[in-house]
């Protein structure tokens, strides 16, 4: 995001191991839930891994995410192939910097979004920028894949 000239700010927050979701994170770095957006990783029949971006308060809708992705099914990799696929643990699995490049769809309501949240790559570590920028920085597609 530097490179990218994409302003940003990182916030630090206590985590616990069996509260890893979007809604306890959000309450811990002063946001909706709404404006901070999970990251999931998928396994698509035809395309094979993609990542998605949807907002914490929201459920992934998979039927519009394999639509989007040119696949017939879509399906979430194992938590325990996380760190071989995307080089991040459960809880901090980030769409920047991700071992390799995979195709990524963010949830459409992204864009009007400022600010919004997403890992910074461990878990405590959430980035806050513009959801356009989070859009630009990450050359994501933008569609209605949650509900």
């Amino acid at each position: 995001m530097d490179r990218l000239n994409i302003p940003y700010n990182v916030h630090e927050y206590d985590w616990d191991e069996e509260a890893l979701d979007a809604k306890t994170a959000a309450q811990k770095v002063g946001i909706a839930s709404s404006q901070i957006f999970k990251t999931l990783v998928l396994r698509g029949d035809k395309t094979g891994v993609l990542m998605t971006c949807i907002p914490g308060d929201r459920e992934l809708d998979l039927k519009a995410l394999a639509s989007i992705s040119g696949n017939k099914k879509v399906e979430m990799v194992h938590v325990k192939d996380l760190q071989t696929l995307t080089g991040y643990i459960r809880g901090g699995v980030s769409p920047l910097g991700v071992k390799k490049k995979y195709p990524l769809y963010i949830d459409e309501t992204v864009h009007a979004l400022d600010p919004v949240s997403i890992s910074a790559g461990r878990r405590g570590l959430q980035i806050f920028l513009k959801g356009a920028d989070l859009v630009l920085a990450c050359e994501a597609t933008l569609g209605a894949i949650s509900r």
